[in-house]
């Protein structure tokens, strides 16, 4: 399995004779685990036909920035948030010029522009064009920005010149596009993570909980798996499938998931938890249906073990990283956990917000620690998961020998 397993990449196909090359390099990006969309630029399709990339990607190719149809499924916004890589091959030297500008006028621009995910460019012209001083302007300019480079090769070309500016083989693309992911940052360490809501019964057919769908959780446990981690996933009731290599353990309420982690914790490096539990439960648990009866009921509450705070207060404690979901002074309210259950990270969201809130696809982020803050902006909780995990790795502290 290589390191593109359920990466979403955005191939975008430019018009120049090596786009014949690109049909191969969905093959080869498919083959090392990716699901892949296709861009097509007008110049493109002279070259070759858009069912040739729908019938390789499994997906319509998405052509026109003002396209009706596209902005009612997947819009250039849509791609671009959906996207973890965006690959450009090949890429002219018009398409390099259109990237310095900032250009925004076609969908390859805008998608671009709008996308917070690796841009890896494979460049493909004549060797002249490739030499020219304006080209090689350009490129200093986007290596300057970030951009990463797959090639261009040396030898012949199409025109019958001979030099620098053939496209690199789509192996050799696919291979470079996996080894963005291939960090390893969290290699040899433990992790623990919750996830999902919890439920408290009132009786056997009711029960206290909330909207959690487990998503943000799963996802990051899913990033910290992808990062070497060994990964152990404490999950309430989802209705979602435990990712490859994460052992997970089904709980209910908040209780029996303080109980999982205080069994799982002793040898753990880092323990997120990002499970919405239920802050109070039913002082007692009726054994029949309660009955209804009148106009209103009064249930008696007792307060829930604070599962976080209380890995955080052990003697000796991992790298404990809490959650923090709000719907109003997200700052204030973070900060203020983060002393308060003596956390060595908060990753707060505004829950208020219908794009980030519970189950959906979407989600954005402060992170907060005693040294520093990041903000994420709006981008796919697979994407955020993968961000919080290297800002983690550069906190841990060296591990500790674990025992055999």
């Amino acid at each position: 399995m290589g390191h593109l397993f359920k990466r979403r990449v955005v191939l975008a196909v430019c018009g120049g004779i090596a786009a014949y090359k690109s049909a191969e390099l969905v093959r080869r990006l498919q083959d090392h685990g990716a699901e892949v969309r296709v861009i097509m630029t007008h110049g493109a399709r002279e070259f070759v036909t858009p069912l040739t990339f729908q019938a390789l990607s499994g997906h319509p190719v998405h052509r026109s920035l003002l396209d009706e149809e596209a902005e009612r499924g997947m819009g250039h916004i849509e791609l671009a948030r959906w996207a973890d890589l965006v690959v450009i091959a090949p890429a002219t030297a018009d398409c390099l010029a259109r990237l310095v500008a900032g250009r925004a006028d076609d969908l390859l621009g805008a998608v671009v522009l709008a996308s917070g995910a690796p841009l890896l460019v494979a460049p493909a012209m004549n060797q002249q064009m490739w030499k020219s001083p304006a080209t090689q302007a350009n490129l200093a300019v986007l290596r300057d920005r970030g951009v990463l480079f797959a090639g261009p090769d040396s030898g012949d070309q199409a025109c019958g010149d001979i030099g620098p500016g053939r496209m690199l083989e789509p192996a050799a693309i696919a291979q470079q596009a996996g080894a963005l992911f291939a960090s390893g940052t969290l290699a040899g360490r433990r992790v623990l993570i919750t996830a999902g809501p919890t439920r408290e019964p009132l009786d056997p057919v009711r029960y206290i909980s909330n909207h959690s769908s487990g998503r943000m959780g799963y996802a990051l446990a899913r990033a910290a798996s992808e990062a070497g981690a060994r990964v152990t996933l404490v999950s309430g009731p989802v209705q979602l499938d435990a990712p490859e290599r994460v052992e997970r353990i089904d709980v209910t309420t908040a209780q029996q998931m303080l109980d999982a982690c205080l069994e799982h914790i002793g040898d753990c490096d880092l323990f997120i938890a990002c499970a919405a539990v239920a802050d109070y439960r039913p002082a007692s648990v009726q054994e029949q249906k309660i009955k209804k009866q009148g106009d209103a009921m009064t249930l008696s509450l007792t307060r829930n073990p604070d599962i976080v705070a209380t890995v955080a207060g052990l003697e000796h404690r991992p790298f404990v990283v809490g959650f923090a979901a709000e719907t109003e002074k997200l700052r204030e309210h973070a900060e203020g956990k983060l002393l308060a259950k003596k956390l060595d990270m908060i990753i707060a969201n505004d829950v208020s917000d219908s794009r980030i809130g519970f189950n959906s696809d979407d989600n954005a982020a402060l992170l907060l620690s005693p040294d520093g803050e990041r903000e994420i902006p709006l981008c796919s909780k697979d994407q955020l998961a993968r961000i919080v995990v290297e800002e983690i790795a550069t906190r841990l502290p060296e591990p500790a020998p674990h025992s055999s």
